[in-house]
C-alpha cells in the first residue's frame, strides 16, 4: 500500500534502508531533483537536471535509481499513452492533468470526500488501495503577449 499523506521528502535513507537498501549520492541528488521542481519530468529529463551535479552518471543509473525510489514509493510513475514515463514526488492523493498542447502536466488535489464517492462505486467485496485519474485536454488561458 502506498503512503498517501506525504507532502514534504522524508528521510530517503532510512526509507531506504527499510527496504534493504543503501543511499547513494547518486539516489540523493535524484531524489531531491524530483522534489525540487514537481513538474513530472521524463528520465531524459532527470538526467539533465542532474548531470551538472554528478557529471559522470548514466542515463543507465538515473533510470536504475528511478525504479528504485518508485519500489520504495518514494516517487509515484506517471504514464500517459505512447509518451515517456513521467515521475511524481507528490505522493498525497492527487489526480494530473495533462495539457496536451504544451506537455505539461499538473497536480490537481483531489477532496477526502471525492475519493470517498470514487471508491464507492467499486463493486461489492473490492478496495482499491489507490486512485489514479488523469484528466488530458488544454488550457483555456489566454497565451501572455508579453505586452503592457
Amino acid at each position: 500500500m502506498r503512503p498517501d499523506t506525504q507532502d514534504q521528502p522524508v528521510n530517503l535513507a532510512e526509507r531506504l534502508a527499510h527496504s534493504g537498501l543503501r543511499n547513494t549520492q547518486q539516489r540523493e541528488v535524484i531524489y531531491r531533483a524530483l522534489h525540487e521542481r514537481r513538474d513530472h519530468p521524463t528520465a531524459d529529463e532527470v538526467y539533465a537536471r542532474v548531470r551538472p551535479d554528478l557529471p559522470s552518471i548514466s542515463l543507465a543509473t538515473v533510470y536504475n535509481c528511478l525504479e528504485t525510489l518508485v519500489q520504495c514509493d518514494l516517487v509515484r510513475q506517471v504514464n500517459f499513452e505512447r509518451e515517456p514515463t513521467r515521475y511524481c514526488s507528490n505522493l498525497k492523493p492527487h489526480a494530473h492533468f495533462h495539457d496536451q498542447s504544451t506537455d505539461s502536466t499538473l497536480d490537481i488535489e483531489l477532496p477526502p470526500e471525492l475519493l470517498a464517492q470514487v471508491k464507492a462505486i467499486l463493486p461489492p467485496n473490492y478496495r482499491a488501495d489507490f486512485v489514479e485519474i488523469t484528466f488530458h485536454g488544454r488550457s483555456t488561458a489566454e497565451p501572455a503577449t508579453g505586452t503592457k
